[in-house]
């Protein structure tokens, strides 16, 4: 008491014993990212045998991120040459245009009647979340259907939209392969005019598609209920080798009549993943609804980020305008998807000699840089199930540098194998 009697006299300030006030205190940690926080893992590990199974990116020989020469190229040619202003709210009106008809097919009719409404967006996480706030401002009622399993982003995307969603069958664990059955009975089951995520191709993570034959039958499925399709296109190229392939199941749809949306990216088909470069998309009914629903894009794009950046946009531009730089990504694409594919072989064979008793047809069957295993009995970590991704990484072709990557792959599926005999002996 003499101490704060002094101090009022000297003016002095006391120190307070009482926690300053907070307005952040009642914040809890965010939950960990199930799949970046394996990379997380990984950065901290010091062995030198490591093995990145996190996010799904391309890597060479070494481990290294690869840049395409197609993209080099590119960089070289806008160096110096463009401004840094703004873009409108929609992005590069060039760029959605010959991103619309990579994924379209550039003669399709919604495209010559202008009834598709596409603005850039922040690679295909910020397409889907687009579309999504879209979707709750002017189909409130509408909800939404994704697979299960499906890429787990998608969740948060459509949770913090505020969108009902639910799951539809899709990856039957006893075939390792398509539940196509029970995909249709959950899409009949749907209430009608119902949103349903699908992807297009190389789906994630399970690298499970539909057949065409399979597809054409989902169209007619899609018509009977009134349903819409918004296709999460990710690896259009990066799956098969082959851009036209890749978007087969878009066009199968368009050809039956369907209005739909798309959202694209090409973070894996040109390696942008750091340049953020996607694009949204809606197939409207005529083309004064499609400019309507443009605006509103741009509408809902405003508060969130005012204005896509333009490096990325100038880069795709830039190599879909030009015809030599067009083939060499065509080259690049299917080189990358030409060695997974390649990978998957060497891999199922490595399995098959070593005297596995288990099938290992799935890892051929299956397509993309995500291979889907569902693992019985790990009760010791509290899980249901694994997935293990591949990063089958280099553009190179020699022998010398497959059997290197063949090696690596073969240890990371080992080490699964291992872990799961150690909980249960049980592997599906």
């Amino acid at each position: 008491l003499s101490a704060v009697k002094s101090a009022a006299v000297t003016g002095n300030v006391v120190p307070s014993c009482r926690r300053e006030f907070s307005w952040w205190s009642s914040v809890q940690p965010a939950p960990r990212d199930p799949i970046l926080g394996v990379t997380t893992a990984y950065l901290a590990d010091t062995r030198p045998s490591k093995i990145n199974v996190g996010v799904g990116a391309y890597r060479n020989n070494e481990g290294k991120p690869v840049v395409l020469e197609c993209v080099r190229e590119a960089e070289k040619r806008i160096g110096g040459r463009e401004l840094m202003e703004y873009l409108p709210m929609g992005g590069s009106a060039r760029f959605c245009e010959l991103a619309v008809g990579l994924a379209y097919g550039e003669d399709t009719q919604v495209l010559k009647d202008k009834r598709v409404a596409s603005i850039q967006a922040l690679s295909g996480t910020g397409a889907v979340r687009l579309f999504a706030e879209f979707m709750k401002r002017f189909q409130p009622e509408a909800e939404a259907y994704l697979p299960l399993p499906t890429w787990s982003n998608h969740h948060n995307v459509f949770r913090d939209a505020n969108v009902n969603q639910h799951t539809y069958r899709y990856y039957l664990a006893s075939t390792r392969g398509l539940d196509f059955e029970g995909l249709k009975e959950d899409l009949k089951s749907a209430p009608n005019r119902s949103v349903i995520l699908l992807h297009a191709c190389a789906h994630n993570p399970t690298g499970v598609d539909p057949t065409p034959e399979q597809w054409k039958e989902l169209s007619k499925l899609f018509k009977e209920k009134d349903h819409f399709p918004l296709f999460d296109m990710a690896y259009q190229g990066f799956a098969s080798g082959d851009t036209q392939r890749d978007n087969q199941a878009i066009r199968i749809f368009l050809e039956d009549g369907h209005q739909l949306a798309c959202a694209q990216s090409f973070a894996k088909s040109m390696g942008l993943y750091g340049q953020r470069i996607g694009c949204i998309s809606i197939v409207c009914a005529e083309a004064t609804e499609a400019a309507t629903v443009k605006s509103q894009l741009e509408y809902i794009a405003r508060p969130m980020y005012s204005s896509p950046p333009v490096h990325g946009s100038l880069l795709v531009t830039s190599i879909l305008t030009d015809s030599d730089l067009k083939q060499l990504w065509f080259k690049e694409v299917k080189e990358m998807a030409d060695r997974i594919i390649g990978m998957r072989v060497a891999l199922r064979k490595n399995l098959e000699e070593l005297g596995s008793k288990h099938s290992w047809e799935h890892i051929t069957q299956q397509i993309g840089m995500f291979c889907y295993k569902t693992v019985a009995a790990l009760s010791k970590l509290g899980a249901l199930s694994a997935r293990l991704v591949w990063k089958f990484i280099a553009l190179k072709k020699h022998d010398s540098q497959y059997s290197t990557l063949y090696r690596n792959s073969c240890s990371c599926y080992m080490a699964l194998l291992q872990f799961s005999r150690s909980c249960n002996n049980e592997i599906q």
